[in-house]
């Protein structure tokens, strides 16, 4: 992984305290991990430390991500580029529940797939299928992470939390391609707008095991923790 030694001294401290606790949670028979969080905000950087922790710490890891589990561009724009349609439309739930949390899951197969989709290309993927070692973390980065039908699939969930006045550009700063950096430009809409109608009906942060205020990645601040803290 490029740079994780630099990366992960800057994280070193939060992410200790939560792989320190995920190594002692049941995994039954996987323990499920969402990284949730608007685009830019730092998810796969943060999740991928967060996997790395957990080797380190001994435990095997599954890392996948919602990106896997794109519609087809034809679902995914079949309402225009509006918000309403970003939130409901983008992701294929069915095939991500199908292919990766249900075979996770209590009583599942254990055999599993970690992408459906190369959301570039919009091309289907065949992917090869695995079996998960029981014991292992599945750590799982995306958008929309916390809607209902997802929600309960987490043994453990972490909201990344920044304003739009800073992901927005923080995404756009990858390179072309990425978008406008300013959050009211209208190419942005469609995305700012999109993770507003997820706040209002989903509230992610009330559902987040843990809140973590990420504006600044070097420093991230965990803000709230439900149940036991260790």
């Amino acid at each position: 992984m490029a740079d994780i030694a630099t990366t992960l001294g800057a994280h070193l401290s939060t992410l200790k305290v939560i792989a320190s606790h995920l190594v002692h949670l049941a995994a039954e028979p996987v323990l499920r991990v969402a990284v949730d969080g608007v685009d830019g905000v730092g998810k796969t950087t943060f999740a991928d430390l967060l996997a790395h922790e957990l080797e380190a710490a001994g435990r095997g890891v599954i890392r996948s991500s919602v990106d896997g589990f794109h519609h087809p561009r034809s679902v995914r724009y079949r309402s225009g580029r509006s918000p309403e349609g970003f939130y409901r439309d983008s992701y294929d739930y069915e095939a991500l529940r199908r292919c990766l949390l249900d075979p996770l899951s209590e009583g599942g197969s254990l055999r599993y797939r970690t992408a459906v989709l190369d959301h570039a290309t919009d091309h289907a993927v065949v992917t090869p299928q695995r079996e998960a070692a029981v014991g292992s973390v599945l750590v799982f980065d995306g958008l929309f992470l916390h809607r209902p039908e997802l929600r309960d699939y987490w043994d453990f969930s972490i909201f990344l939390d920044a304003p739009f006045e800073i992901t927005t550009p923080r995404g756009a700063s990858r390179g072309p391609g990425f978008g406008d950096p300013d959050p009211l430009a209208p190419s942005n809409q469609r995305y700012v707008e999109g993770n507003r109608l997820y706040f209002r009906e989903a509230s992610p942060k009330a559902h987040a095991t843990l809140v973590i205020d990420h504006s600044d990645c070097s420093e991230p601040r965990i803000v709230a923790w439900k149940g036991r803290r260790p």
